[in-house]
């Protein structure tokens, strides 16, 4: 009985031990979050032109990805392909019970609410939110943020908080680009693959189309850019291990933002629509 007592605390110590480490990561990114958005506005204010810069490399992508035309091309392709299943998969659902005309209205309904908020977040973490990473891992493995501290330069302003506003100002235009490729691909698709009548597809289309149900999802997308961005400058800014090291930092980021932008619609979706469901039957 004393060996089992006696045992049982140095069991317990380890457990003990990997929570307090996990409690302590936790308070680590909540002051880097908490320092990224208090520098904002040393950011506008005294690094204009570096935010300018993200902005057209985020937008356009640098190197081979600007041959194809950055993340706008990316975005716009991944919605492109949401958009046609929901035109394969609506049309066929409906026609089974004969109410195949109302596949305009699963676009107008799962695309705003779901699928187009979804889609752009997985993209904004995979392209935009990975680059970030990684380039802030690599100056942090070669030292180069050091650097620009001992130059006296804000390090989380000029680094983070740049990174952060241009991934806002980035996405509101990325996402105009996602939900119309949505939208056209479910209309083309319906219309041109299965034939349906276009009047019959843009009224059932527009009849349910709220527009307060697109400024919501435009709101949400620039949530989850707020989020994904200083996931993804958390995690560059603070790798180490050499460039074995970014690499973990980048796969950590965006399994951690994936997982966030994931949460992050379901629980806006469930407190937005989750007790009426809001249709607009105007029209």
């Amino acid at each position: 009985m004393s060996a089992g007592r006696i045992g049982q605390p140095s069991r317990l110590r380890p457990r003990l031990h990997r929570w307090g480490a996990a409690l302590d990561r936790v308070g680590l990114q909540a002051v880097f979050y908490g320092n990224t958005l208090r520098s904002v506005k040393d950011a506008v204010i005294h690094y204009r032109i570096e935010i300018l810069r993200l902005i057209a490399e985020m937008g356009l992508g640098v190197g081979a990805l600007a041959v194809i035309g950055g993340t706008v091309v990316i975005v716009a392709f991944l919605t492109l392909s949401v958009g046609a299943l929901v035109a394969v998969i609506g049309y066929n659902q409906f026609s089974q019970v004969g109410v195949e005309a109302l596949t305009g209205f699963a676009s107008a309904y799962f695309n705003v609410r779901l699928l187009a908020p979804l889609i752009a977040g997985v993209a904004l973490a995979a392209t935009i939110g990975a680059g970030a990473t990684a380039q802030l891992g690599a100056m942090r493995i070669n030292e180069e943020i050091d650097a620009l501290e001992v130059m006296g330069i804000r390090a989380v302003a000029f680094l983070a908080s740049s990174r952060l506003l241009a991934g806002i100002i980035v996405v509101v235009p990325l996402y105009c680009v996602a939900i119309l490729s949505s939208f056209l691909a479910a209309r083309v698709g319906t219309t041109t693959g299965y034939g349906q009548s276009t009047g019959v597809y843009d009224h059932y289309f527009t009849t349910f189309l709220n527009p307060g149900d697109v400024l919501r999802s435009f709101v949400l997308a620039v949530t989850m850019a707020v989020v994904i961005m200083l996931i993804h400058t958390y995690y560059g800014f603070n790798a180490g291990g050499g460039p074995a090291g970014v690499g973990e930092a980048v796969g950590r980021a965006v399994r951690t933002s994936l997982v966030a932008a994931t949460l992050m619609t379901m629980f806006v979706s469930l407190a937005l629509y989750g007790q009426s469901g809001d249709f607009n039957f105007a029209g």
